[in-house]
């Protein structure tokens, strides 16, 4: 929910929830920060591992430590106003800058951007003494109908991971906390608070869990928060392989674990799975006291807990002691309004209707160009200090606008007269700018869509207008796809606007009359229709549980590899300018070139502030590996419109060992170009970037073998395609009396064996092998302890021989 409004209740003293006061503390000043667990009592240790209220953690005043507030984002600042001040019920909260939500931002495919709406986020926290701002939400858009996808990145881990980093970094560089969520896999919002999601341990590494990886590996978020799902039956909260095993002790996270807000059933098996801290307190610190009396918590446990709840209320004092400090409104603005632009994605430009010509008639139709739906539902509600809608900022540009809203921002039918007056509106324009999408009701938190359609009110209004006015431009508010294919040829452009936050109405004024050229490209793909997604077939579940059936095939990774028509592919998008990527080159790296290469890329970071290059084209790559290909390339823009191109880099795998998809996104670059401009572009791809998660090894592994690197615009729309060959990681997987024949043949030692007994089966010590036919086909499918199924009894002394023959190669 995450932190709701509806337990918005005044924080609780320390001292009586506690009953004792600090050990140790005599002649201590009151103000001072204490930062050892070991000064504190076992019910004060207790007490720090569950908030205060819903909105603050738990202070200890007369141990000098403080009880911050954390609030709801991801977007923006949601803190609600005290009890006493709110004047429309509890979900009023503070006006914030009210920035893109991710469905918009994450097609910005500009982590540089990111990062900047990150530091405004921060600076608005320090003024509101807010310590932890609650996002960024990195889970995977599984679905398209998933009811939280306006707040989720893609449905790419890569993409989501290195762009929604920029968030992490952003916020902290000013001394806020984020909490990264929800970890992990809470894909749906049908029975959210219980469902256990079944995924292999393949699906989880490759796609649920990347983007958690990066961003922690990478920014060392201050806090994580866990989702409520269940996970292979283990709610996440008692999950102590994902919380500790994975997270801690994996991938070395140095910040604390909260709940999601209710997400906490087990006081006692939460904490010793590694969660620090219970949102909202539910009053049982008494729980955690005797667990930790009676041996049901070891007390090195609670203190780990609790250290690391004082660690956090530490890192955040400085920027919480600021008295004073204000942020620039206009400029958080204006970051908003950039944000807006580079959010939008221009899908279809016929006869270049866009942008509008100067002394068009423009007809503005739809009621969203007057009352634009600009974020999404639930905790992640903002009340923006300010808004601009379309028409307040075209009536600026243009001496008169033709307005009509057509249909109502609801789901009850169609307004003949309302629908009557738009047509006249369109019937003697230049141009229709006709605002479509999804009114509030149609898609929040707290549901899931049953359907991408826009309401049929909106299409049908749509077919008779372009019926008496062809020019349309369709602008669509949605914060997830919606379906396009039914109506798509009744409009000759088409902007997806996703939610644009406060500053939509300026920026989209900026995109539609040429100031900006539009440069988001699609973070999910656009699917012709719903039932062709994979996930349909286990969606949303049954009988509280939903199997991830399709695996590692997700989104564009289905669509692609089964070759399935779609209606605009992931990473698509157009502009206003035209590009050429030419001069594709990709080089192997040795161990002393990818040294300088990342001791390269550390200088840039540090000269830069972030891990995104714009103007060059630094890369994106995770370094987890170590760096192995280069992929250099040149981009020119090749129209007089100034403009910006996104780089994508795919790597497809080729005869592999387990199914993989074709391709995976695993790098890019935006490049911003004036007219005629070149710019080179450079993206590193380290050993993971080729590598899939094996079960048998429990581990990344890269297969020796060829692999093509793609170059593209989109994932369809591939410019280069480059052979590359690796020599693999050598991982090998131990033979035993269970490893077929085949694999004893594939095995470098095994190979060695086999060609022993055929030696051996030559000169009869051994029974003959079969040579041809359907008996070979069954020998190299034969676990080795079955030989006898395919030589008799003599295939016994087969087996035997392998064995000790195995042993004694490998000593």
């Amino acid at each position: 929910m995450d932190a709701t409004t509806g337990t918005n209740k005044a924080p609780v003293p320390a001292q009586a929830r506690q009953g004792s006061g600090c050990v140790g503390d005599e002649g201590r000043n009151a103000s001072e920060v204490r930062h050892r667990v070991d000064d504190l009592t076992l019910e004060q240790k207790a007490s720090l591992t569950s908030g205060a209220d819903a909105w603050h953690v738990q202070g200890i005043d007369e141990c000098g430590i403080p009880g911050y507030m954390i609030t709801d984002g991801p977007h923006g600042l949601r803190k609600a106003r005290p009890a006493e001040e709110q004047k429309m019920g509890l979900g009023d909260a503070v006006p914030a800058t009210c920035f893109p939500p991710a469905a918009g931002l994450s097609s910005s495919w500009d982590p540089a951007l990111v990062r900047e709406v990150g530091e405004a986020m921060g600076e608005e926290c320090i003024q509101e003494k807010v310590a932890v701002i609650l996002g960024p939400a990195v889970n995977i858009k599984r679905n398209p109908l998933g009811g939280r996808c306006f707040e989720y990145w893609s449905e790419d881990p890569f993409l989501a991971g290195h762009e929604a980093v920029g968030i992490v970094e952003g916020v902290q560089s000013k001394g806020v906390g984020t909490s990264l969520k929800h970890f992990a896999a809470n894909n749906q919002e049908t029975d959210r608070l219980r469902i256990s999601a079944t995924i292999s341990p393949r699906a989880l590494r490759e796609i649920y869990l990347p983007a958690f990886e990066h961003i922690v590996k990478t920014a060392q978020p201050w806090t994580v928060m866990c989702s409520y799902n269940r996970i292979n039956g283990v709610h996440s909260a008692q999950n102590r392989w994902l919380l500790t095993d994975v997270l801690r002790r994996e991938w070395g996270f140095q910040g604390i674990v909260m709940s999601d807000w209710g997400a906490d059933h087990d006081r006692v098996a939460s904490l010793n799975a590694g969660l620090n801290l219970e949102m909202p307190p539910s009053g049982t610190d008494d729980q955690i006291v005797a667990a930790v009396r009676d041996g049901r918590i070891a007390p090195e446990q609670l203190d780990s807990m609790a250290q690391g709840m004082i660690d956090l209320v530490a890192k955040a004092q400085p920027a919480m002691s600021r008295d004073g400090y204000r942020y620039d409104r206009d400029r958080h603005y204006d970051i908003a309004r950039r944000a807006a632009r580079e959010s939008m994605v221009l899908l279809k430009n016929e006869q270049g209707t866009l942008p509008v010509r100067p002394g068009a008639r423009v007809a503005v139709i739809g009621e969203f160009a007057r009352t634009p739906r600009y974020q999404g539902g639930g905790s992640s509600h903002i009340t923006p200090d300010r808004m601009s809608s379309f028409l307040d900022a075209v009536s600026v540009r243009v001496a008169s606008v033709d307005f009509a809203p057509g249909f109502t921002l609801d789901l009850d039918p169609a307004d003949p007269a309302l629908e009557a007056q738009a047509i006249e509106t369109a019937r003697n324009a230049d141009i229709v700018l006709m605002f479509m999408g999804l009114p509030e009701a149609a898609e929040s938190e707290g549901f899931d869509r049953t359907s991408l359609d826009i309401p049929a009110k909106q299409t049908s209004l749509l077919h008779k207008i372009s019926a008496v006015n062809p020019h349309v431009a369709v602008i669509l508010s949605n914060g997830s796809v919606v379906s396009v294919a039914p109506w798509r040829d009744d409009a000759q452009a088409i902007l997806e606007s996703w939610l644009l936050g406060e500053a939509g109405g300026d920026a989209l004024a900026d995109v539609v009359f040429g100031d900006v050229s539009p440069s988001g490209k699609l973070a999910q793909t656009i699917p012709l229709d719903i039932n062709d997604d994979p996930s349909m077939l286990n969606w949303p579940g049954e009988e509280g549980h939903v199997d991830y059936g399709e695996g590692v095939f997700v989104g564009y990774r289905y669509y692609d590899t089964y070759r399935k028509p779609v209606a605009y592919p992931f990473g698509f998008g157009l502009s206003y300018a035209t590009f050429d990527v030419h001069d594709v080159r990709v080089r192997r790296l040795g161990v002393d070139d990818a040294a300088q290469g990342a001791a390269e890329r550390a200088a840039g970071d540090a000269a830069q502030g972030n891990d995104v290059a714009r103007a060059d084209g630094a890369a994106h790559v995770d370094g987890a590996c170590g760096a192995v290909v280069r992929v250099d390339s040149t981009v020119t823009n090749t129209s007089d419109v100034p403009g910006a191109q996104v780089v994508e880099i795919y790597v497809a795998p080729g005869k592999s060992q387990v199914a993989r998809p074709v391709h995976e996104l695993k790098g890019f670059a935006r490049v911003e170009l004036a007219p005629g401009e070149s710019k080179a572009v450079s993206i590193t791809l380290d050993e993971r970037a080729f590598a899939y998660w094996s079960q048998r090894f429990d581990d990344w592994h890269v297969e020796a073998g060829d692999y093509t690197v793609e170059v593209g615009t989109s994932s369809r729309d591939i410019v280069a395609r480059i052979p590359v060959h690796l020599d693999g990681d050598g991982k090998i997987v131990p033979l035993d009396e269970w490893s077929t024949f085949g694999e004893w043949a594939a095995d470098p030692v095994g190979a060695r064996v086999v060609a022993a007994v055929e030696r051996e089966s030559d000169e009869g010590r051994l029974p003959k092998l079969p040579q041809d036919g359907i008996m070979r086909i069954f020998l190299m499918a034969v676990p080795v302890n079955s030989m006898p199924m395919i030589l008799g009894e003599e295939g016994s002394k087969v087996s035997q021989f392998m064995l000790d023959e195995y042993r004694r190669i490998r000593g």
